[in-house]
């Protein structure tokens, strides 16, 4: 999908180097200087105009957030967005989601989350998913022993290949989720959703948003 640029973006960037992340990979090991106070580290992975992490990172001020956007103007939005908010538990970081490992030490983050990533339908496309077994094995790499991962997708055929993929991978599945509204309408409050942009598009249309939240197996096991 072609992303429209904005000019104002790089501005807003350079006016903005408290909130907003250029070289990851140097902060390997100390993202938690990045925030006011050290607290549970969660991570999303193509983090799209941010609507998912400001949500959440106003929810539960107890925990902190990275945001990871390879696209600049889409971050810049995101940026522009949580500026007012004023979010001291929220950080954006301008980088490829391929090669997290590379972003963050062994055991650093405590869960990941996946929203409405490329499907990338063609089997010649396979390792492009973001649930493919190369980037399972980079999570695996980053998150601390019974760390989550939580996917959320509009796409039948993506979920059911992620239900494959990460339980032939080892992973532990926590949830499984067929129709997520539905669930949630009949949960009494219980299971907590922050919607993304795509995912009120599409539920608004009547697709059913698929959700699996997986868990690490312990390492030393």
């Amino acid at each position: 999908m072609r992303v429209r640029n904005k000019p104002w973006a790089d501005d807003l960037i350079a006016e903005n180097p408290e909130a907003i992340v250029l070289d990851a990979a140097a902060h390997r090991g100390h993202w938690q200087d990045r925030f006011k106070q050290q607290q549970p580290l969660q991570v999303e992975i193509g983090t799209g105009k941010g609507q998912f992490l400001i949500g959440m990172a106003k929810a539960h001020p107890e925990i902190n957030f990275v945001g990871i956007e390879l696209q600049k103007s889409v971050l810049a939005a995101a940026l522009k967005t949580s500026l007012p908010e004023a979010l001291d538990n929220l950080q954006w970081v301008l980088a490829d989601g391929d090669g997290v490992e590379t972003f963050f030490e062994p055991g650093e983050v405590d869960q990941l989350y996946l929203n409405f990533s490329d499907p990338w339908p063609k089997t010649r496309h396979e390792k492009r998913r973001l649930t493919y077994k190369t980037f399972l094995a980079s999570y695996q790499a980053v998150l601390r022993d019974n760390g989550k991962i939580q996917f959320k997708t509009d796409n039948r055929h993506l979920f059911e290949y992620s239900l494959m993929s990460m339980t032939a991978f080892g992973l532990q599945l926590t949830e499984v989720s067929l129709d997520l509204h539905a669930d949630i309408a009949a949960s009494d409050g219980k299971l907590e959703n922050i919607e993304t942009e795509y995912e009120q598009k599409f539920s608004a249309k009547g697709q059913p948003i698929y959700r699996l939240v997986v868990e690490m197996p312990d390492k030393a096991k």
